[in-house]
């Protein structure tokens, strides 16, 4: 046992005490108390990994465990983080605890709902301190599967539609991906060596190219399609669409987030050579998500397909930026990534607020609605600012740093493709802007909307907590992007050592 086990320990005993419990009020309590003393595991993961790194200690990875699972075929139930790790885990930790409190109200099959959240969440911290390629596949398909019930049992609209749609892609999508992981671990040492699936043993060992061309696409599109590459988008909409509120939460601030970390961690790291050869073909579908994300989201009218569209772009975005393969616009990704997760699942909280007091989604339905519930109103345009990139919020540090890195690159074509990206910049002002000025502003276009309350304890809670994790990171973002850039370094210098520029 170590810090890192307690990750996958405490959200199983969660889970066995929400099923112990019969009184809802009981599984609710069960649910917050478990994700509270993760979120607290999770500040203390980040403590100690600063102190860790403050006193000299060097190592690729920090706090390794290393259990064998299956000997004859080197399968390791491996462990281990980096700054990068870390930053995703505490991500994970807040979005999950606040989507447990905007899920306060839920009445359907209540331990059901939340044993398979909590369920979700499992397999999202188990992928990121996973250092074994099994390990780490194995919790991406746990933190996948539970989708297809949170949104076809719980979910609005045409769930069914939805649930199949995300489930088959992504099924599809790990199909993929698995024959990529076969595919390095079959090259993963040299002759007479015993193969392995330990991610940092196969970066000190080159895969030969030929190896290379064939696995990079399969693994980077594998992990992609959970990003939201284009043309592998279209369950996202869907899927945001039809979910319920705290599962729109976790899967676009954090199971999206598992692709632009798996095509980080495992593509690019272990097949930078055709990355470099490749990246051409990937910059230009990422470049289509992001300004195709921006567009989809401008002519939307539904709030959640808002929301839904702008995640395609701001997930693009890591994408794009992971492609550049140099240490700022990588480090961009991550922050982009963090930045993103909190937003969106900030977003996505107050759609579902708004839309359990108004009961519509249609932005044209609603107005004035400022003056009705200001808190929530307030909220929803921090959010908004957030994501167009407002300086002091998370989403300019983020921006920034991506569209700076993805310019330093001496390519022509890098920054025509750049500059394309940086468009997108106006088009989420538009929507964004237009949004809050017919949602929020003008007279109200229902009379029954005037007697709504306004948020609720366990909502402010949801909802301020969040915001405080946007507003810290725009506001002292240096702390963050150092512990970021220090575990980059080790994938640049793999980079340079093979593709230097």
């Amino acid at each position: 046992m170590n810090i890192l086990t307690f990750f996958v320990v405490i959200p199983v005993l969660t889970i066995t005490g929400i099923i112990l419990v019969k009184d809802i009020k009981r599984v609710k309590l069960v649910a917050s108390i478990g994700m509270g003393l993760q979120l607290l595991l999770a500040a203390l993961l980040v403590v100690l990994y600063i102190m860790q790194r403050r006193a000299g200690n060097t190592e690729e990875m920090l706090f390794i465990k290393d259990f064998v699972w299956f000997k004859s075929l080197n399968i390791h139930f491996a462990l281990g983080v980096d700054g990068i790790s870390v930053a995703m885990i505490a991500l994970t930790s807040v979005v999950v605890f606040a989507g447990v409190f905007a899920s306060w109200e839920m009445a359907f099959l209540t331990k059901e709902f939340f044993v398979s959240l909590i369920l979700l969440a499992t397999g999202v911290f188990g992928f990121f301190i996973s250092i074994d390629l099994f390990t780490m596949f194995l919790f991406y398909e746990l933190a996948v599967i539970p989708m297809y019930l949170l949104i076809g049992v719980w979910g609005s609209g045409p769930k069914e539609y939805s649930a199949m749609k995300l489930t088959l892609m992504l099924m599809g999508a790990s199909a993929i991906l698995f024959v990529g992981i076969l595919g390095i671990y079959f090259h993963s040492a040299p002759d007479g060596e015993p193969l392995t699936f330990n991610i940092l043993r196969i970066s000190n060992y080159v895969i030969p190219i030929q190896a290379q061309r064939v696995f990079f696409p399969m693994t980077f599109v594998g992990f992609g399609v959970l990003g939201a590459l284009f043309p592998f988008h279209t369950w996202s909409p869907d899927g945001h669409s039809s979910a319920p509120t705290a599962v729109s939460m976790l899967h676009a601030g954090v199971l999206m987030k598992l692709g632009g970390y798996g095509a980080f961690r495992v593509a690019i790291f272990l097949m930078p050579e055709a990355a470099k050869e490749m990246s051409w073909i990937f910059i230009i579908l990422t470049s289509i998500s992001v300004i195709y994300g921006a567009f989809g989201a401008m002519v939307q009218k539904d709030l959640k397909y808002i929301n839904a569209y702008s995640s395609v772009s701001h997930c693009g975005l890591v994408l794009f930026a992971i492609l550049m393969m140099n240490k700022t616009a990588m480090t961009g990704a991550v922050l982009q990534m963090i930045s993103h997760g909190l937003m969106t699942a900030l977003f996505f909280a107050l759609i579902g607020m708004i839309y359990g007091r108004t009961h519509t989604r249609l932005i044209n339905e609603m107005g004035g609605l400022m003056k009705i519930i200001p808190f929530l109103s307030v909220c929803y345009v921090i959010a908004g600012l957030a994501s167009l990139g407002l300086p002091g919020l998370s989403g300019f540090v983020a921006e920034m740093t991506i569209f700076v890195g993805a310019f330093q690159h001496p390519d022509l074509f890098h920054r025509i493709t750049t500059i394309i990206a940086i468009t997108s910049i106006v088009i989420t002002a538009v929507y964004i802007l237009r949004v809050i000025a017919i949602l929020l502003l003008g007279p109200s276009r229902d009379n029954q909307y005037e007697h709504m309350n306004d948020a609720k304890w366990y909502e402010k809670i949801s909802t301020v907590i969040l915001i405080a994790c946007v507003a810290a990171i725009g506001l002292a973002p240096f702390w963050l992007s150092s512990m970021i850039g220090t575990s980059m370094q080790p994938v640049i210098d793999k980079i340079l050592a093979v593709n230097p520029f």
